[in-house]
């Protein structure tokens, strides 16, 4: 691990997103141990690891869905746990397989989590018609959400997340279910909602981190292994590859 990469990134600009030694427990079963790192403004950060290495729990315990164990998380300076609305407010959050309400279309499902949010009147429209645009989901606009595709649930989930045009995006799986037009969209969507936002970005297709992220974050049960920019981890996709078995390895 490359403990002196949060340091130096934490005094580039301001702290958007915090894990201070976030551990997570059932029973016996360690689901995180101790994990730390800070993303500052305007970085975007793929969080990798096997599938059961802990990264979907990590990211429920920053966007305050779990409780952690033992540990702070914080979004923009604000601890998840005693200031959740604060912290809301910053944060536009992608869960992995995230819950929709499949009788609601696109259009009725933004507008009624805008208005969850407190948004309103012109504000809110011309937000939902931004990300509509944005997610390329006009021509669904009408029909029932139980009634899509994978990846066109996918962006409405996306959609949801930017709503309320927050400066923290937490994305897991964003690219899920997307099919290969779908996911060039997707990750020019990314690349420039990274040149003003804070993001982390869980993901399994090592491809899209070199397209997209500038950090590496790796995780492997549970524990983090490497921390630090993605040129210690690839000189080519192959390398990349290597280092991930090479560190993930039981």
């Amino acid at each position: 691990m490359n403990d002196d990469s949060t340091n130096t990134g934490a005094a580039n600009g301001r702290t958007m997103i915090e894990a201070d030694a976030l551990s997570k427990f059932y029973g016996s079963f360690i689901a995180t141990e101790n994990v730390s790192f800070v993303i500052p403004q305007g970085q975007v950060a793929a969080f990798l690891g096997p599938n059961g290495a802990g990264k979907s729990t990590t990211m429920k315990l920053l966007t305050g869905f779990l409780a952690p164990s033992s540990g702070t998380a914080s979004i923009g300076g604000h601890n998840v746990a005693t200031h959740r609305i604060e912290a809301s407010r910053l944060l536009g959050y992608l869960p992995e397989n995230g819950p929709l309400y499949n009788e609601m279309t696109p259009n009725s499902l933004l507008r009624y989590l805008g208005e969850a949010r407190g948004m309103s009147g012109n504000e809110l429209s011309h937000r939902i018609e931004f990300v509509a645009q944005k997610c390329s989901l006009t021509s669904v606009w009408g029909k029932a959400i139980g009634k899509l595709s994978r990846g066109y649930r996918q962006r409405v989930g996306m959609a949801q997340a930017l709503l309320h045009d927050p400066e923290v995006l937490i994305l897991d799986e964003p690219t899920s279910g997307l099919d290969p037009n779908q996911l060039h969209d997707a990750r020019q969507l990314i690349r420039d909602l990274g040149k003003t936002k804070t993001i982390l970005l869980s993901t399994h297709i090592l491809q899209e981190v070199r397209a997209v992220c500038s950090r590496v974050i790796l995780i492997n049960e549970g524990h983090l292994v490497f921390d630090g920019p993605i040129d210690e981890m690839e000189g080519s996709e192959q390398d990349m590859e290597a280092k991930f078995r090479t560190l993930t390895e039981a």
